[in-house]
């Protein structure tokens, strides 16, 4: 199954659901902009120790140890540490989470102690929480047909790992228009890749 945006549960390729859209490969598209490479490296990667089944009620008694510690996080990341969290991957194959967030250590230390052995938890710094990413995203798609006889905008989402991607019919024309419209210090969430247009089933 390979990776898997958290929130979308859904294997590698693009798909929307609800506001979450599941990428794989996603790659940096401006000069000057922080492209996954330079993020792809974890601030640290922790290996579960506690013994399996511990987690009990954050999920359902045949839940792999992965599922579980993912409850756990969710309750973290949705709960007391929602101001530092940004987004979540699954890798169900390495039976790993990859979390990126504001560095935090009560939140690093929460994540890590709690998951079960055979669970590896990877950590990835980030500047932005994921309610300023979802109050970003929903700004764009507002404006979803604002561009209309420019370019046109066919999704808006948040990738999981901390940035807002926007499929668009012509790259090279929304870039920088969308880039100039949101501010220098947004444009850096941005991620503006091809999307094809959708087809009606």
């Amino acid at each position: 199954m390979g990776k898997r945006i958290r929130a979308a549960r859904v294997g590698t390729g693009a798909v929307v659901v609800g506001t979450v859209l599941a990428l794989g490969g996603l790659q940096g598209a401006s000069a000057g902009t922080q492209t996954v490479e330079d993020v792809s490296v974890p601030a640290e990667v922790c290996v579960g120790g506690r013994p399996e089944g511990s987690l009990a009620g954050h999920g359902l008694p045949e839940d792999t140890p992965l599922d579980r510690t993912l409850g756990y996080v969710d309750k973290l990341a949705y709960g007391r540490h929602a101001d530092v969290f940004t987004g979540l991957v699954v890798d169900e194959d390495g039976q790993a989470a990859e979390v990126y967030r504001i560095p935090s250590e009560a939140f690093d230390e929460d994540i890590c102690g709690a998951a079960e052995k055979g669970v590896t938890i990877r950590l990835y710094d980030r500047d932005i929480n994921e309610k300023d990413l979802n109050a970003l995203s929903d700004r764009i798609a507002d404006d979803m047909r604002r561009w209309d006889g420019t370019f046109n905008m066919r999704s808006v989402g948040l990738d999981g790992t901390g940035y807002v991607h926007i499929g668009v019919d012509d790259p090279g024309t929304a870039e920088p228009i969308l880039r100039e419209a949101y501010g220098e210090q947004n444009a850096k969430y941005l991620r503006i890749e091809y999307e094809p247009q959708a087809e009606l089933q």
